[in-house]
């Protein structure tokens, strides 16, 4: 070989390295945030992911992804948040209504699509749905406003219940909201709320004891992520204390809830995926529209229906997506 060649060979091997850092380091990098563990969002996640790679983007080709889980710690968002914003990342996904605005105020430019349970304009998110006017857009479950029914059909499963129960968690940004609209809606049913609050696994065993204590009928659990995460236990209270509980999400039915009625959550991320990919390819968040759920099944376990001695009316088995034997 002439030395002239090997200097040339030498030349481009050396490049390739270069080559690749120089494309590796083209790759967008953005932020995922949420407040639950990294175990227990396994199914958004890859719901998520669905959503980029029908938008072209596939973590570990042409994107790569830091996450940020809080573990429940929701005083950890905000130093979460900052972290990402420093890296930098190119877009912030913020799982969560506390995420959202942990995001929300630790960045005015880096766009951010967040997935949350609330109303994201009350929740300060958002100025419009229809035109977010900032770097903020994204999808909402809305679950709150549909919390009064979830407490009508539990009342139409226990119609003697004059007293209703209402876990939530004080630390979620939505819950004062929740708990007003559960308020509601059981002075129209004539009904007493009592309102507990649980942070942790053992503040739920708490809120039960209380519950159970002040003869509560029936249980509405509020949306909220550390519930979601501890759903087994909740499950299992519900049945050691023979109390009827309503659900926001399919998963809790589908664990052994009696009923659960509120957005299917899969499709939310799926769909938080699909903004995220829109904007890596240009759209601007202001223009994109918060999207709302368009469906929201309710799905009835009959199995522990009948483990309660009760009987679901025919009306409400008519109008239930799906019906777990």
């Amino acid at each position: 070989m002439k030395r002239r060649e090997f200097v040339t060979l030498l030349g481009s091997a050396a490049a390739w390295p270069l080559a690749a850092r120089a494309q590796q380091a083209a790759m967008p990098v953005i932020g995922f945030l949420k407040n639950t563990t990294a175990g227990a969002s396994t199914l958004q996640v890859a719901a998520f992911r669905q959503g980029l790679n029908e938008m072209g983007f596939e973590e570990g080709r042409n994107l790569a992804v830091e996450y940020h889980y809080a573990d429940n710690n929701y005083d950890q968002l905000s130093e979460l948040a900052a972290d990402l914003v420093r890296r930098p990342v190119k877009l912030i996904v913020a799982a969560g209504d506390n995420p959202a605005l942990a995001a929300k105020a630790a960045t005015p430019t880096i766009p951010i699509v967040f997935a949350v349970a609330g109303d994201p304009v009350q929740l300060g998110v958002v100025a419009n749905l229809n035109r977010p006017g900032s770097n903020v857009t994204g999808v909402s479950f809305f679950s709150i406003t549909v919390t009064p029914k979830r407490l009508g059909l539990l009342h139409e499963l226990v119609p003697w219940a004059t007293v209703f129960g209402l876990l939530a968690n004080p630390n979620n940004s939505s819950a004062e909201a929740e708990v007003e609209e559960a308020e509601a809606a059981a002075r129209e049913l004539g009904c007493k709320l009592v309102v507990v609050h649980a942070t942790n696994s053992t503040d739920i065993d708490t809120a039960f004891a209380t519950l159970v204590q002040k003869s509560a009928g029936a249980i509405v659990v509020a949306g909220d992520a550390l519930f979601i995460n501890r759903r087994d236990q909740i499950i299992e209270l519900a049945a050691r204390n023979a109390v009827p509980a309503s659900y926001n999400l399919r998963e809790y039915a589908q664990a052994g809830g009696l009923m659960s009625y509120g957005a299917d959550i899969l499709d939310i991320y799926h769909q938080a995926g699909v903004y995220t990919g829109r904007i890596l390819r240009g759209v601007k968040p202001a223009d994109l529209p918060v999207m709302l759920p368009t469906k929201f099944p309710l799905v009835i376990n009959l199995k522990t229906a009948r483990a309660l001695g009760l009987t679901v009316p025919s009306g409400v088995l008519a109008i239930a997506d799906e019906v777990i034997e």
